[in-house]
């Protein structure tokens, strides 16, 4: 079985379309999963889209205020079972991470903590899947494989710039303002999970 996993889509948030690729890089899938930060108000669009592809399985992200999606769900499939959650965490934690992200230009992006969180809530999964990071990670953690696709929507220079005209508030216009200065930009990618008998492979797809 073949399953697509996707995060931070942020469509129609400050993405007007999925892009163009993800259709054909997800073709032949069995089933979608999504980790959450679909698009915000508008995002079932966008699940309803995903679903044109194969069945759509979400979860509700930080941005994704006013969709009706559980904060997490466990998903089985073919005997195996995936705890789906997006990532997010407490403000005590993600605040700290996002100034450090931002005053390193987003080479330094601190997740500290976040696999055994993940493993914490999903103690009985084979796979944990999550977003949230805009950072891909395939890693096995004793039985558990725990990934990350990486996100769909990353921010670009850009982009940083057509944000900053729609008058963000001043949290957000100071991260822009700092990330349209970066000089490594992440790539949008998706991921594949395989699930067979002898068990399930991760990797990492880009658009």
């Amino acid at each position: 079985m073949r399953i697509g996993v996707v995060a931070d889509t942020h469509c129609p948030e400050f993405l007007e379309r999925l892009p163009a690729e993800l259709p054909r890089v997800l073709a032949g899938v069995d089933l979608i999963l999504h980790a959450g930060d679909v698009g915000g108000p508008g995002g079932e669009e966008t699940i309803a889209e995903l679903a044109r592809i194969a069945p759509v399985e979400a979860v509700r992200g930080d941005h994704d205020r006013g969709l009706d999606l559980p904060a997490s769900r466990v998903v089985e499939v073919a005997g195996r079972r995936i705890g789906l959650v997006h990532g997010n965490r407490a403000r005590v934690i993600e605040e700290p991470a996002t100034f450090v992200g931002t005053v390193s230009l987003g080479h330094l992006w601190p997740t500290v903590g976040i696999r055994a969180w993940l493993l914490r809530r999903f103690p009985d999964a084979d796979v944990v899947v999550y977003g949230h990071t805009h950072a891909a990670d395939v890693r096995r953690l004793g039985k558990t494989l725990v990934f990350n696709p990486g996100a769909v929507y990353q921010v670009t220079p850009e982009e940083a710039r057509a944000r900053l005209e729609n008058r963000p508030g001043w949290f957000e216009w100071s991260w822009l303002q700092v990330m349209r200065r970066r000089r490594r930009w992440p790539t949008p990618t998706v991921g594949l999970l395989e699930v067979r008998d002898r068990g399930i492979t991760a990797s990492i797809l880009p658009l």
